[in-house]
């Protein structure tokens, strides 16, 4: 019991990591239907930048977060401005080899920057536990993850349901020339949706190596890439709310059976995540909580 205990803490945690960049994924997608695979490398970026400052130039960590989510918004901009919007919007493979580029410019980047030796940062939450069971430990690590996660999912969600700019950006998301047809600036709200991404990207890779069991290399968003890819698509990839519970059940997936199944070794983790992908997909194509398409024939 104490190990499953345990496993689960363990999984909520992951789970609502991956949560915050399938959340990442999902903005973008709903406004250009399109999966930007640099997501990840654009994270790791600002994590560096983070490190940066707390660590290199002694800014309190938080204001650190702060102003490098800002930055990271303003780099979204940026590369929707000077990347993206120089494609045709409806021509998606030219677009996707724009951001398989990107990821690989961005990690080479990295790599000559800050090398590829292993760096630590400042803990973001509290050490220690909230509670103990046997021998299983809720961290605060733990809480202050999922807590985020649920801010920014929740905070969002209003943003897009109440606001001026979020009737604009769900128009977009439903269609590009309708919305161009009501004199909505298109570009303007996808450049939006960009930023909001890279923001949550860059809290999403800080809080993930803020634990002390991580290090902050180049290369630390590889598998969180993925399993935030398939965590968005588990969920629905227009839904906000499926991009938490898609995270959540990757999450544990992975940690119970990293507990359970020995003779899995922890590398085939993608293995797990992936299977449990197919099989949901094969009972339901459009996500957990996606929207099923309907066509008219």
């Amino acid at each position: 019991m104490d190990l499953l205990i345990a496993r689960i803490f363990d999984g909520i945690a992951t789970g609502s990591l991956y949560a915050t960049i399938a959340l990442a994924l999902v903005v973008i997608y709903k406004s250009t239907a399109l999966i930007n695979f640099a997501q990840g490398e654009m994270a790791m970026i600002g994590a560096f930048l983070v490190y940066l400052l707390s660590v290199e130039h002694g800014w309190n960590v938080y204001l650190s977060l702060l102003v490098v989510m800002a930055l990271s918004a303003l780099g979204g901009v940026a590369v929707h401005r000077l990347v993206v919007s120089r494609f045709d919007p409806r021509e998606h493979l030219p677009l996707v080899l724009a951001t398989l580029g990107l990821l690989l410019t961005l990690n080479a980047l990295a790599g000559i920057v800050w090398g590829h030796h292993s760096r630590r940062l400042p803990q973001i939450f509290p050490s220690g536990n909230l509670l103990t069971y046997g021998s299983a430990s809720l961290r605060w690590y733990t809480v202050g993850v999922l807590a985020v996660s649920l801010i920014v999912l929740t905070a969002l969600s209003l943003f897009l349901r109440h606001s001026r700019i979020g009737l604009s950006f769900r128009a977009v998301a439903t269609t590009l020339d309708s919305a161009r047809l009501v004199g909505i600036q298109v570009n303007r709200v996808i450049a939006l949706a960009w930023a909001l991404a890279a923001a949550m990207g860059t809290l999403a890779a800080t809080l993930y190596v803020s634990d002390p069991l991580r290090h902050l290399d180049p290369n630390i968003m590889d598998r969180v890439l993925i399993f935030a890819a398939a965590a968005a698509v588990l969920g629905g990839l227009d839904s906000l709310w499926g991009s938490l519970a898609g995270g959540l059940l990757l999450g544990l997936t992975e940690s119970l059976v990293a507990g359970y199944v020995p003779w899995i070794p922890p590398e085939l983790g993608v293995c797990v995540a992936l299977g449990t992908l197919l099989l949901a997909l094969l009972w339901r194509p459009s996500g957990l909580f996606g929207s099923r398409v309907t066509v008219r024939v």
